[in-house]
C-alpha cells in the first residue's frame, strides 16, 4: 500500500513509519522539515494545513501523527476539520493516533477518562482537543476514518510483543489493573489494522 505518515518524525510517527516499511509498504513521510528525517522513506515536505486533496488522494491510506504544541492544543481540532475538507470523496482511508482521555468510563457514554478527579491537569487541554477533534470526526461520512486510542499509560520505553488487545470505546484495563501500551505494539496494532482494513468510521483502543 502507498501510506502517507503525517508526523513521521515524532516519537508515534517515526515507529509507525518504521513499521510500515519493515511490512514493505510504500511509505512517505509527510513533514514540516525534511531535515529530521533519519528513516529511508520517500519525503513529501509540506505543513499539515497545507496538504491539498490532490496531496492525500496520491494514498491509500494517510496516517495523522500529527502532535500539536502543548501550548496550541487547539490544532487537534483545526488539523483534523483540515484534513475531513481534502479527503472528502477521496478513496483515501484515514487512520488517526488518538489520545486516551476520550475513552468513556461509563456504560452510557455520559463521562470520558478526561473527566476524572485523577486524570492530570497539564493534559486536559490536549485531551478536551482531542475528544472534540474526534465528535468531529464521527460526523463525517464521506470518507473512510478509524482513530485509534492507545492505553492511557503510552510506554515510549516499552518492547515490542505483538501480544496486544483491542477494544472499543470504554477504558478497559488487564488483569492486573493496568492500562498500558507500548509505542512499538502500538505501531504494530495501527498497521495490523491498515492491512486488515475492517474498521471503518468508529474508534477502536489498544492496550496488553
Amino acid at each position: 500500500m502507498k501510506i502517507g505518515i503525517i508526523g513521521a518524525t515524532g516519537k508515534a510517527g517515526s515507529l509507525i513509519a518504521q513499521e510500515a516499511i519493515t511490512r514493505q509498504h510504500e511509505v512517505t513521510g509527510i513533514v514540516r522539515n525534511k531535515a529530521k528525517v533519519t528513516t529511508d522513506m520517500n519525503v513529501l515536505e509540506k505543513d499539515l494545513f497545507d496538504l491539498t486533496t490532490e496531496d492525500v488522494a496520491a494514498f491509500d491510506v494517510i496516517v495523522n501523527a500529527f502532535n500539536a504544541p502543548g501550548d496550541k492544543p487547539e490544532l487537534h481540532v483545526t488539523s483534523v476539520k483540515h484534513l475531513a475538507s481534502i479527503l472528502e470523496n477521496t478513496n483515501t482511508r484515514l487512520v488517526m493516533v488518538g489520545g486516551a482521555g476520550s475513552l468513556f468510563t461509563n456504560e452510557a457514554h455520559t463521562e470520558q477518562l478526561k473527566d476524572g478527579a485523577d486524570f492530570p491537569d497539564a493534559y486536559k487541554p490536549t485531551a478536551i482537543a482531542m475528544s472534540e477533534a474526534l465528535d468531529n470526526l464521527r460526523k463525517e461520512t464521506k470518507f473512510d476514518w478509524l482513530y485509534i486510542s492507545p492505553a492511557a499509560f503510552f510506554n515510549a520505553e516499552g518492547v515490542k510483543t505483538e501480544n496486544y488487545v483491542l477494544t472499543g470505546e470504554e477504558f478497559t484495563t488487564n488483569e492486573k489493573g493496568e492500562s498500558v501500551i507500548s509505542y512499538l505494539d502500538y505501531a504494530a496494532a495501527l498497521l495490523d489494522q491498515i492491512e486488515t482494513n475492517k474498521d471503518n468510521h468508529i474508534r477502536i483502543s489498544v492496550r496488553y
